[in-house]
Parts: structure tokens; C-alpha cells; sequence
């Protein structure tokens, strides 16, 4: 293992829940707003799950009053305080941007597991 390798893995969590594209999760970040801190949370149905390693992210999306809002989250963040799984999804593709198309209840809908 080279250098690079040795240094990326030190980084890697070891504390976060195993989750998968279709499920409705719930990610707690911490927000630096001048000299304090918060924990927002955003909740949505992940969408997307790309990279590996440190390099690891994934895209959760929700409709807020009406709009499709989605957030691209590095998967091993110090700034995610955690992540919950708040239900299990069942989906035959890795990528569900045709939920992108959707218009009102059927853009949350997703097979449950």
C-alpha cells in the first residue's frame, strides 16, 4: 500500500450506516455559521451513489414546497454528523434520475423492501 492509499484509509468512517440507492435516509451535517455551529438535517430518497473510497459521494433529493431539491453529500465528511435510514427502498437501477421527471406523490415513490 503506497503512501496515498495508507492516508485515505486513516480518513475513511467506520461509523456510518449502510445504505443503498432507493432508500429514504435522513443526514444530520453540521453548518459552520460564523463563530457557531448547527446540525441541519435533510431528508430525502438517495438518488444517486458514486465514487469510491474517500472520493465517495452520494445525492439524496426531496420536494420542498413544490421544487425538487437535491444535495450531493461526500460520503466520509467530517461535516456529517450522521446518517438514519428512515425506510428501505427496493429499486432495479443504480441511478433514479427519472425521479427527476416526476410530478407530486409519484416523485417520492419508491418500492418499499
Amino acid at each position: 500500500m503506497n503512501v496515498i492509499e495508507k492516508i485515505q484509509s486513516e480518513q475513511l468512517r467506520k461509523d456510518l450506516v449502510p445504505f443503498k440507492v432507493g432508500d429514504t435516509i435522513k443526514v444530520y451535517s453540521r453548518i459552520k455559521e460564523a463563530d457557531r455551529e448547527r446540525v441541519q438535517a435533510f431528508s430525502g430518497i438517495v438518488i444517486n451513489m458514486q465514487g469510491r473510497g474517500i472520493a465517495e459521494t452520494f445525492t439524496v433529493r426531496r420536494i420542498s414546497y413544490g421544487e425538487g431539491v437535491e444535495r450531493v453529500f461526500p460520503l466520509h465528511s467530517p461535516f456529517i454528523q450522521k446518517i438514519e435510514v428512515e425506510r428501505a427502498g427496493k429499486v432495479r437501477r443504480a441511478k433514479l434520475y427519472y425521479l427527476r421527471d416526476r410530478i407530486g406523490k409519484t416523485a417520492t415513490k419508491v418500492a418499499d423492501a
